[in-house]
């Protein structure tokens, strides 16, 4: 989710952590009032930031979670994705999206674009 987008959806993405604390995961940071922030990317200039949703442990194996949901800027939705899709696959991670109903079909076309076999956690 882009940070423009936050402040509308603050529900679903603590209903999603909620969802997984229930599943197990441990360590939970998110972009949340209330909870640790989880560690941003910054690019050299300094221009752009990239925070993961969410990130959690489990099995002592971290997980970064996104929420899927419609945006009004859809081509920096994809640059955070396709980043954080990138530097889990180096660290040895997991890149998980979460998504509503509603939201589906936006999260697929994205995932489509940018070419990631995603399997979709919907609440």
């Amino acid at each position: 989710m882009v940070t423009i987008d936050k402040q509308e959806h603050t529900d679903i993405l603590e209903q999603s952590i909620k969802h997984l604390e229930y599943l197990g995961f441990e360590n939970i940071k998110a972009d949340l009032d209330g909870y640790d922030t989880p560690n941003s990317f910054t690019k050299k200039n300094g221009e752009v930031t990239v925070t993961p949703d969410i990130t959690a442990f489990k099995r002592s194996r971290k997980y970064y979670f996104e929420l899927g949901i419609k945006s009004k800027k859809p081509n920096l939705l994809k640059t955070k994705w396709r980043l954080i899709d990138v530097v889990s696959r180096m660290k040895n991670s997991r890149f998980k999206i979460i998504t509503t109903k509603g939201h589906y079909s936006f999260t697929n076309k994205i995932l489509d674009d940018l070419n990631l076999d995603k399997n979709l956690i919907k609440l």
